[in-house]
C-alpha cells in the first residue's frame, strides 16, 4: 500500500468538492423523517468553533424532509453515531473524530469513513465498502471541476445565509448496460392536462411603487434614459468629387441602455418594475446517457437558476427521455415556488432514449398554452445524445435529419405566429448532436452553447440567465432611408438577423428583437456612392431605431435620427480607414471562413477547412485593426487557430470541433455570447460578447467563498465585448 504522501496526492487529484445549496429549512428544530430502510448511507459534518457553522446538509428540495429511495440525493443526519468519534477510517488510517472540519460518510453497511477518503476511492472504482466488501447501491461523488484550496468551502451566495444548508449528492450507479428500451420513470405516467392553461397568475402588485413617490420618480428617471444608443461610422470620411465609389460600407452601432442588474453582494433579486420578468422553460434530458455525475450536475446547474429567479419569473420544467413529461408546471418563483420547483428537479431519474423532439413539443406548450404572459419567454434544452425518435428526412446512405421538424413550428421564427420563443440549446459533453442543436436554436432565435467540460455546465446557465434576466428593449427595429437622390443601398449585413431591402434599394431595414441591457449590436450596409460635383458635402443615410419598453410596454422612437455625411473635395490625401468599420469587416469576414470550413469538414475535407481558417488568419493580421493591436482582431485569431487544432483529425473534429465552431458560429450571427469549450478559462473566448449582467451572474457561478475574496486565479478578467469601442488616445 502507498504511503500517506500518495494518498494526499490522490485526495488533492481526486478529492474535489462536488455541494448543492439549498435554503435553510424552515422548522430547525423539527425532527428529520425516518430514512428509508433501503437507503441509509449518511454523512455527518462536523465543525470547529472558529468556523461559520453549517446546517445539515438535505437533499434538493429545500425542506426538511428526506427524499424516496428513487432520488439521487440523500439528507445528512442531524447527529451522527456517538461511536464513531472512536473509529478509524479504513482508507487514511486515521481516526473519525467529530469536531475536527471532516465531513464523515456512513454508508448502507454502516461503516464510516472520512467523506473526502471515500470519494477518492470511488472515483479509482470501487464500489465495495473496503471492510465488509459489501457492494454498494450508491456511493458518494464530488465535482470534477471544483479548485477551491484545502480547506474552503464553496456557497451559493443568493438569498441564504452563511449557516444554511449545502446538499451533497449522492450518486446512483447506472446500470452495466443500459437498456433504452425499459420502462421509463413512472413519474412519466402520471395524468398530464390536456391542455397547459394551468399557470400560475402573474404578480401584477409588483408593478405599483411600494415607497410612494419616490419610487416613481426614481423609476421614470431611470425610463427616460433608456434609449438606445444609435452611432454611425463611413468607410472613410471623405471621396473624391470625381469619382463614384462602390460597395462603399457605413457601420450601424446600437447599444442598449443600462439595465440594474444584481451584483454578487446583492441577496435579494430585483422586483417588476426594476426589469422584466421572465417565463423560462428548462426541457432537460434524462436519459439513459445522463446517469450519474451527468444528471447530479445537471440538477445542481438548475438549482441555481432556480434560486436566482425573482418572485416575478416563472419556471416550468420538462424531463424528457423516450418520452417527455411535465415535471412542473409553470409557477412564480416565489420562496414556496422554489421549494416546490427544487423538489421537482431532484425527482429526475435518468433512463431511456432521447427524444428532443417530444421535449420541446411539451416545452412549446408551456408557453403557447399559458393564461398570461411575462414580458420575456424562452426555453432552455440541454441534451447529451443523438436524438433517436425523429424521422430523418430523405433516404439512403446520404440520409439527413430533418431538423426542422425537431422545433414545433408554432415558434419558428419564420413561423408567421407573431411568437417570438427563443430557443437557447446546450449541447453537453462528446456524444450530442451538435448539428440539430445548432439548428435548433437558429430556428427559433437563441443561442448554442457547446459544454465541453462537464463542471461548467452550471456557469454556462448562469451565462444565459444573466442576459434573459436583464432584457430592456424588446421588438428592436432598424429602419435606414438613403438621403442623397443618386444612392442605392446594395447589401446590409446582419449575421442571423432578418432584413429586408426595398426593390428600388432606397429603404432597408433590419429586425433586431430583444437586446439585453448594454448590449451591442454591429452592422455592415455598403451602398454605391456615384460621382458628385455639385457639393462639398453628401449625406448618404438616415438611421431610425425603435423598440418596445418590456416594463411600460410603451414603444419609444430615437429622438433624432443618425446621419451619415461624408466629405466630397475635389482631391483627397491618403484615405484612413475607419477602424470601426474594419473590426466589424472582420468579424463577418471570420463569420464566413468558419462557416466554408465547416462545410468542407462535414464533406470530408478536413485539410481544405483547415486551409480556409489559415487564409482567413493571414488576411485578418494585414488589416488596419492588426496594426492598430485591435483585441477583437486579437480574439479572432485566437478562435481560427483553436478551430484549425478542433480539424486536425476526423476523431477530433467529431467529438468537440464540430460543436466548437457551430457555437462559434451561433456567437458571431447573433452577436452574443455563448458557452464554448471551458468557460472558467479566463482566457476563454466564451467572454465575447459578455454583457455585465452575464459576467455578474457567472462570478456568482463560479467564485461564492465564504468570508473571503475568489481566489485570484478563479476571478473572472473584465469581459471585452467584441463591439467594443477603442479607447481614445
Amino acid at each position: 500500500m502507498g504511503s500517506g504522501s500518495k494518498w494526499r496526492k490522490a485526495k488533492l487529484a481526486l478529492g474535489l468538492n462536488m455541494c448543492l445549496y439549498v435554503p435553510e429549512a424552515r422548522d430547525r428544530d423539527s425532527s428529520p423523517s425516518p430514512s428509508s430502510p433501503s437507503s441509509n448511507s449518511t454523512t455527518t459534518t462536523t465543525t470547529t468553533a472558529t468556523q461559520p457553522r453549517l446546517s445539515d446538509a438535505v437533499s434538493l428540495s429545500p425542506s426538511g424532509q428526506a427524499t424516496s429511495p428513487s432520488s439521487s440525493a440523500h439528507r445528512l443526519s442531524k447527529s451522527g453515531n456517538p461511536k464513531s468519534s472512536k473509529r478509524t477510517c479504513a482508507i487514511c488510517l486515521t481516526s473519525i473524530k467529530l469536531g475536527h472540519g471532516h465531513a464523515i460518510f456512513t454508508a448502507e453497511c454502516s461503516h464510516s469513513f472520512h467523506f473526502h477518503c471515500i470519494t477518492s476511492n470511488v472515483k479509482h472504482g470501487n464500489q465495495i465498502c473496503p471492510v465488509c466488501r459489501a457492494k454498494w447501491k450508491e456511493v458518494p461523488f464530488q465535482n470534477p471541476a471544483s479548485d477551491l484550496p484545502p480547506g474552503r468551502s464553496r456557497i451559493n451566495g443568493v438569498g441564504w445565509s452563511r449557516d444554511d444548508a449545502w446538499m451533497t449528492i449522492l450518486q446512483q450507479l447506472p446500470s452495466p448496460q443500459l437498456d433504452m428500451s425499459r420502462q421509463v420513470n413512472s413519474v412519466f405516467h402520471a395524468p398530464e392536462p390536456n391542455t397547459f392553461n394551468d399557470d400560475e397568475v402573474l404578480n401584477l402588485q409588483d408593478e405599483v411603487p411600494e415607497n410612494g413617490n419616490e419610487t416613481t420618480t426614481e423609476t421614470a428617471e431611470n425610463n427616460s434614459s433608456r434609449t438606445i444608443e444609435v452611432q454611425t461610422y463611413p468607410e472613410v470620411s471623405a471621396v473624391p468629387s470625381a469619382v463614384s465609389h462602390n460597395n462603399f460600407a457605413i457601420l450601424i452601432h446600437l447599444k442598449a441602455p443600462r439595465g440594474r442588474h444584481i451584483s454578487c453582494q446583492n441577496q435579494m433579486p430585483v422586483s417588476q418594475n426594476s426589469r422584466a420578468p421572465v417565463d423560462l422553460v428548462t426541457v432537460l434530458d434524462v436519459s439513459g446517457s445522463m446517469a450519474g455525475t451527468k444528471l447530479a450536475l445537471l440538477k445542481r446547474a438548475v438549482g441555481f437558476v432556480i434560486q436566482n429567479l425573482g418572485p416575478s419569473d416563472r419556471l416550468s420544467v420538462i424531463a424528457f427521455s423516450s418520452t417527455a413529461r411535465r415535471l412542473f408546471p409553470l409557477r412564480r418563483m416565489t420562496e414556496t415556488g422554489r421549494q416546490e420547483a427544487l423538489q421537482a428537479v431532484n425527482s429526475l431519474a435518468s433512463n431511456g432514449g432521447t427524444n428532443i423532439a417530444e421535449g420541446l413539443k411539451k416545452g412549446a406548450k408551456v408557453l403557447l398554452d399559458r393564461q398570461w404572459k411575462n414580458p420575456v419567454g424562452s426555453i432552455i434544452l440541454l441534451s447529451d445524445g443523438q436524438d433517436t425518435y425523429t424521422v430523418t428526412g430523405g433516404g439512403g446512405a446520404n440520409s439527413r435529419t430533418d431538423y426542422k421538424s425537431l422545433l414545433p413550428v408554432s415558434i419558428h421564427r419564420d413561423g408567421g405566429t407573431g411568437y417570438q420563443i427563443p430557443v437557447h440549446a446546450f449541447g453537453f459533453g462528446a456524444d450530442h448532436d451538435a448539428a440539430s442543436m445548432h439548428s435548433i436554436s437558429e430556428i427559433s432565435g437563441g443561442t448554442f452553447s457547446f459544454i465541453e467540460a462537464e463542471g461548467v455546465i452550471q456557469d454556462a446557465f448562469a451565462q444565459c440567465i444573466g442576459g434573459l434576466l436583464s432584457v430592456v428593449a424588446q421588438e428592436v427595429g432598424v429602419k435606414i432611408e438613403c438621403v442623397h437622390p443618386g444612392l442605392q443601398i446594395t447589401s446590409i449585413k446582419a449575421g442571423s438577423y432578418q432584413t429586408s431591402l426595398m426593390a428600388d434599394g432606397r429603404t432597408g431595414s433590419i429586425d433586431v428583437g430583444d437586446l439585453y441591457a448594454e448590449e451591442e449590436r454591429d452592422f455592415l450596409v455598403t451602398v454605391d456612392i456615384p460621382a458628385n460635383v455639385s457639393s462639398k458635402e453628401m449625406s448618404l443615410l438616415m438611421v431610425k431605431c425603435g423598440f418596445r419598453n418590456p416594463i411600460t410596454k410603451e414603444m419609444v422612437i430615437s429622438d433624432e435620427p443618425s446621419e451619415v455625411k461624408i466629405q466630397r473635395p475635389a482631391m483627397t490625401g491618403q484615405p484612413v480607414v475607419s477602424i470601426e468599420v474594419d473590426r466589424q469587416r472582420n468579424r463577418l469576414r471570420s463569420a464566413e471562413a468558419m462557416a466554408e470550413a465547416r462545410a468542407a469538414a462535414e464533406h470530408g475535407d478536413l485539410s481544405n477547412a483547415v486551409s480556409l481558417l489559415e487564409s482567413c488568419r493571414r488576411a485578418l493580421s494585414e488589416t488596419v485593426s492588426a496594426r492598430a493591436c485591435d483585441k477583437l482582431c486579437i480574439a479572432l485569431c485566437a478562435e481560427l487557430k483553436e478551430m484549425q487544432e478542433r480539424m486536425a483529425s476526423r476523431r477530433i473534429y467529431e467529438s468537440s470541433g464540430r460543436a466548437y465552431v457551430l457555437s462559434g458560429l451561433s456567437s458571431h450571427s447573433w452577436q452574443r455570447a455563448t458557452a464554448r469549450g471551458d468557460s472558467t478559462d479566463s482566457s476563454s473566448l466564451v467572454q465575447a460578447y459578455q454583457t455585465p449582467s452575464m459576467v455578474d451572474m457567472v462570478t456568482r457561478s463560479q467564485t461564492m467563498i465564504l468570508g473571503n475574496r475568489p481566489p485570484s486565479q478563479r476571478k473572472l478578467r473584465q469581459a471585452q465585448s467584441f463591439p467594443g469601442r477603442p479607447q481614445p488616445r
